[in-house]
């Protein structure tokens, strides 16, 4: 079980999703320092043991999010979406290399290489824009509707932000 850390400890919000999602729990040091640990990037199924070599990526990258509706949220919006730890979904770690490869692209334009991910990947991506009350384009929603017939038994679940 992975130890549950607050503000005071230290960490910052991309430390904070690394620790959560550590499949075997770093020692966490004053200033927030992890050494050891070990977690596994499900955009490319790569185990990875240094935690400076993952990423805490939002599921839907803040140009997306801004192209598709995010423009219009104030500054406490913008920070509460950035900063969202209170869905499992809007942040993840992964491994650096992965989400350079994603960088601000939608499900249209890149897909997660381990094809084993695929649904879960739509289903996360489409409850994070209902979460958020985000808009999806005419080509993304095509790309959606396409990977969702590979994946019959799949539900989009959320909760709307605050």
């Amino acid at each position: 079980m992975v130890q549950e850390h607050t503000a005071s400890d230290g960490c910052d919000t991309r430390k904070e999703v690394i620790l959560s999602e550590a499949v075997e729990a770093p020692q966490v040091a004053a200033g927030c320092k992890l050494t050891g640990g070990v977690w596994r990037s499900a955009y490319d199924d790569v185990v990875v043991t240094d935690a400076a070599r993952l990423d805490a990526d939002h599921f839907v990258p803040l140009a997306e999010v801004h192209d598709s509706g995010g423009f219009g949220w104030d500054a406490a919006r913008r920070e509460a979406y950035a900063n969202d730890q209170a869905s499992p979904d809007t942040l993840i770690a992964v491994s650096a290399a992965s989400n350079r490869s994603k960088a601000d692209k939608d499900p249209a334009q890149w897909m997660p290489t381990d094809g084993s991910y695929h649904c879960t990947y739509a289903k996360t991506w489409v409850g994070t824009k209902l979460r958020w009350g985000l808009a999806v384009d005419e080509t993304e929603r095509q790309a959606l509707l396409g990977i969702a017939e590979d994946c019959p038994t799949t539900t989009v679940v959320y909760e709307p932000a605050a």
